[in-house]
């Protein structure tokens, strides 16, 4: 899937995650974002300015577990991006910030892939399960993980 860049194949690529595992994860598939134009949301925390340092970056609205409000604020946040930024995908593992991004992603016709975590092998994650009717591509690190999640692509372990 090339971006609107005639005979180029970087992408535009918006990686969407809450700090700790979540971004590490995602910062441990260097070798593949750092080829494309991307922009990132995450949370306003010392690790992801450690992290993203010469990156472009958006801050989402933390808590997201059972906060309404910053679940309406994301939500908020989700379709200004995307219609900003205009990705031609969002990539995330989670947690609660992916959700909106997931969704607003669909409905604008963004394709989007989740990675679920490597740390839950048994039972499904609460972000896994809200965003899997949405995705064009559902990743896992597990075979284990395939049994939560038909049809989901085993890659293996990012860290």
């Amino acid at each position: 899937m090339a971006d609107s860049t005639e005979g180029s194949d970087r992408l535009k690529v918006l990686l969407v995650a809450s700090t700790g595992g979540h971004l590490t994860q995602l910062l441990a598939l260097h070798d593949w974002w750092g080829a494309h134009e991307r922009a990132w949301v995450s949370f306003d925390h010392p690790h992801a300015h450690a992290a993203l340092v010469g990156e472009r970056r958006t801050w989402a609205f933390s808590p997201t577990t059972r906060n309404i409000p910053n679940a309406v604020r994301n939500a908020r946040l989700a379709w200004r991006v995307l219609r900003d930024f205009r990705p031609d995908v969002v990539v995330s593992t989670g947690a609660g910030v992916a959700v909106p991004f997931f969704w607003a992603a669909r409905i604008l016709g963004i394709r989007t892939v989740y990675l679920e975590v490597i740390d839950r092998i048994t039972t499904r994650t609460m972000t896994g399960r809200l965003v899997y009717p949405t995705v064009d591509a559902f990743a896992v690190q597990w075979p284990e993980q395939r049994s939560l999640y038909p049809g989901a692509q085993v890659i293996g372990a990012t860290l």
